[in-house]
């Protein structure tokens, strides 16, 4: 008799549809399983976005909760085109005046030899470098402490204009080298590299060089000088200030103050501290809020004309959440004296759990920045829950993350559920396999028997014929 070689032959029985129905029905509890686990999952990514949007929140808090933040404070000048101001951390409050009586200078020489061009030929030597301080009339030369005077040799293929301004501006010897061109032709200049009295120089020559020496002390000026050495001088409060450059940073604690031309009247910064940066820091705190209420709002909610719900509806880690968030904003506190609620000062909570901001009232309130300062950051010894909003909030988000809190512990939990089932499902789809094997043996061996007795039902019905015909 002829072997099976595929289930349902020898029977006629469709055996493949039958097993695939039998396991389709065993894997009904992976199906399940899988459906469960995929929300599950959901729920995880919902609160990671609201992990993510707390934490935003919580960054905002603390920039209320830090004493730099409310210390920030803005200078203004009356003549921003004489004297420009920025204040830094330190600035104290308080009016000033600045006279500028002088702006620093790099000394400046020019060639009073003029050339054809810059490539035209001057000639081979050396050039020394000295820098210090001139005297009255510049009779006099005191070389600068700590500095070291500095030779530049020109030697063949330097030799020329632009070869010499190249070798000093490549010796490092606190002078620029430059060429300019007139209606004479072309000449050298050298300036100071900084500004201030103590930065003026001299130069030795030697060999063909004598056209770039600079010693007016001693007789020598082949040069000319067009700008002298000096440092800048102002009267701030009428007390006299002098400095190497036009910037001064040390003059007044806080405060950078740029002198940029002489002043016929004192400038007059005013240093006021910078509501502007705090109403900046209270409305991105606002705004962290909202996004967190919206996004607690929205995956909560249960919308009943499409009859679907957020991914964390019913939730109630999500629900306790929402409402403690709520809580703290609708709550009070007596450290901001008559700034008690922040719907006072503009920041007033909706039905719907978001802060409408009136732009009126935080502008009355950032008046009296004392109070307002006291309202977001101050802290009550004797009563946590009367802690600035700031305090409140930061502490309140702290413990929800931190690694026993309301949101780390609920992510902990759907992470552990979604790990059982996915073991779990790994379980129920080795029996599916075991099913499915035991089902096909089961129906490839029925189907062999019958296929045999198939055979044996056609070998009488033949034997029958034959034995109907010879009576016949």
């Amino acid at each position: 008799m002829a072997t099976i070689t595929s289930a349902g032959l020898g029977s006629g029985l469709n055996v493949e549809e039958l097993v695939a129905k039998l396991v389709s029905l065993e894997r009904t509890p992976i199906t399940q399983l899988t459906k469960r686990t995929d929300g599950l999952k959901t729920e995880l990514s919902a609160f990671g976005k609201v992990q993510s949007a707390l934490s935003t929140l919580r960054d905002a808090a603390n920039k209320l909760t830090s004493p730099s933040s409310w210390a920030g404070t803005l200078a203004t000048s009356s003549d921003p085109t004489s004297v420009s101001v920025t204040a830094g951390e330190g600035a104290a409050i308080g009016n000033l005046s600045v006279e500028v009586q002088a702006l620093a200078q790099s000394q400046t020489l020019v060639g009073s030899t003029t050339y054809t061009n810059a490539a035209s030929t001057v000639g081979q030597g050396s050039l020394t470098i000295t820098l210090g301080s001139w005297g009255a009339n510049n009779a006099s030369f005191t070389d600068k402490a700590g500095a070291t005077p500095i030779t530049v040799n020109i030697g063949p293929g330097q030799d020329t204009l632009t070869g010499i301004r190249d070798a000093i501006n490549a010796a490092g010897a606190g002078v620029t080298a430059s060429i300019i061109n007139d209606a004479s032709g072309a000449r050298l200049s050298l300036r100071s590299t900084t500004s201030g009295a103590a930065n003026g120089f001299r130069i030795e020559s030697t060999g063909g060089l004598a056209d770039l020496s600079y010693d007016p002390r001693v007789g020598v000026s082949s040069l000319t000088q067009t700008l002298p050495a000096q440092n800048a001088r102002a009267l701030i409060n009428g007390i006299e200030v002098s400095s190497e450059s036009n910037t001064l940073k040390a003059a007044i604690d806080g405060l950078n103050i740029t002198l940029l031309k002489q002043t016929t009247f004192p400038a007059s910064i005013a240093v006021t501290q910078d509501k502007d940066s705090i109403k900046k820091l209270i409305t991105d705190f606002t705004t962290a809020y909202n996004a967190v209420n919206a996004l607690l709002r929205e995956q909560t909610k249960y919308d009943a004309g499409s009859n679907t719900a957020g991914a964390l509806q019913g939730d109630s880690t999500a629900n306790g959440l929402q409402a403690q968030l709520r809580g703290i904003i609708g709550g009070a506190t007596t450290l901001g004296g008559t700034m008690n609620r922040l719907a006072q000062i503009g920041l007033d909570p909706g039905s719907d759990g978001n802060i409408k901001l009136s732009e009126t009232k935080l502008n009355t309130s950032l008046n009296d920045l004392d109070s307002l300062k006291q309202m977001f950051m101050g802290l009550d010894t004797g009563d946590d829950s009367n802690n600035g909003f700031a305090q409140r909030m930061r502490s309140f988000i702290d413990g929800a993350l931190g690694t026993e809190g309301a949101v780390s512990s609920r992510q902990a939990g759907l992470k552990k559920l979604i790990d059982n089932n996915n073991k779990r499902s790994d379980q129920l789809e080795d029996r599916v396999a075991l099913t499915e094997a035991r089902l096909r043996a089961r129906y490839t061996a029925l189907d062999t028997q019958m296929a045999k007795l198939n055979g044996l039902s056609n070998y009488v019905s033949q034997q029958l014929s034959t034995l109907n015909l010879n009576g016949n």
